[in-house]
């Protein structure tokens, strides 16, 4: 039956019932698409062949029975985001990653359980404690205390699948992903319109998410925050840079320490007060200033900003041309997976081999 791919498919789409009736040439009703989504009908092959197009998916694809479930969904997103955003969401994250999953099976790679952390799950019973979660997690991976220059990456080589979205009120979510005969995968979904110091913080605090166990009433959305400016910047090269206790900073210091470790400002001046080298009301200043500049509003440009690109996920990318070099698959079904026309991979292709 395909009822469960369908309705994946058709809400990463974005198209209603009677949207996809229409995009397939009123070839069937939006009355017999829900009915094959609940699994009550199935369609002909002349049916499926148009659907299949319309959805931009394979034939194959909607009749697999191999579906994937997300459980422990946590969202980054803005207050007044809709059940009906989320899900859109959760199918768009669910139809790529079936993508993602298949061509590792193409390419006969297991798909590695991800490496949590031996301290992993970390008791968390204050804020504070997500700074020795952080701690423990460098050090179960041997990360020291240097900066991360690309965390995506990182994260992707630890077996978390990361995907990148347009996306509109949410800014990432994380989840465990469920799938049939198969051990469980992780995976960290991020907004690819955010500039990457965003993109960066939002990767550490999914991560941590992940590896902390809060209790006692702790706030596991500050945690998480407090965890992710620990893990980004440690506090002992933090200290080390700047000092224990500091009176002021400068908008140039910052800068430089933004270059440093590839955090926003903003995020440097928190985690400073954070950790108490400067005081509440040297923060507030520094804040004010950051306004004035308009660095606290869209589209962020403070000064030094990373490229764009350095948090884009690449891994499937590469995995795609590795298995049309590999001729496991052919250009139409590279342009599939990826999303894209051939024409288009053509074109990157030529930009890859050039």
């Amino acid at each position: 039956m395909i009822g469960a791919k369908l309705k994946v498919a058709r809400s990463a789409s974005g198209m209603s019932l009677r949207a996809l009736a229409d995009a397939m040439g009123g070839v069937v009703s939006a009355q017999a698409i829900g009915k094959y989504e609940r699994d009550e009908d199935m369609p002909s092959s002349r049916v499926l062949i148009a659907m299949a197009k319309a959805l931009k998916v394979s034939e194959e694809y909607l009749l697999s029975e191999d579906a994937l479930v997300l459980e422990g969904v946590d969202f980054r997103k803005k207050v007044g985001t809709s059940v009906k955003e989320e899900a859109v969401l959760q199918a768009r994250a669910i139809h790529l990653l079936e993508r993602y999953l298949s061509v590792e099976d193409l390419l006969n790679m297991r798909s590695v359980e991800w490496e949590q952390p031996r301290s992993a799950p970390h008791p968390v019973t204050d804020v504070r404690g997500a700074e020795d979660a952080a701690r423990s997690v460098r050090e179960d991976w041997g990360l020291g205390n240097d900066p991360i220059p690309q965390l995506a990456e990182l994260l992707e080589e630890r077996g978390i699948k990361v995907l990148s979205l347009d996306l509109d009120n949410v800014d990432g979510l994380a989840a465990k992903v469920r799938r049939k005969n198969r051990d469980a995968a992780r995976v960290i979904v991020i907004k690819r319109s955010t500039w990457s110091e965003r993109k960066r913080f939002n990767l550490a605090h999914e991560l941590g998410h992940m590896v902390i166990a809060p209790s006692g009433g702790v706030d596991e959305e500050k945690a998480a925050h407090r965890f992710a400016g620990a893990f980004l910047m440690p506090a002992d090269v933090l200290r080390a840079e700047v000092g224990a206790h500091r009176s002021s900073i400068s908008i140039g210091e910052l800068v430089a320490l933004k270059k440093r470790f590839g955090v926003s400002i903003q995020a440097l001046a928190y985690r400073c007060k954070d950790l108490g080298i400067i005081s509440q009301s040297v923060c507030a200043r520094l804040f004010k200033e950051f306004s004035d500049r308009g660095w606290r509003a869209a589209p962020f440009q403070e000064p030094e900003s990373l490229d764009p690109e350095v948090e884009e996920p690449r891994r499937f990318e590469r995995l795609c041309y590795r298995a049309l070099a590999e001729g496991v698959i052919g250009e139409s079904r590279a342009a599939e997976l990826l999303g894209i026309s051939v024409r288009e991979l053509d074109r990157r292709l030529d930009q890859v081999t050039g």
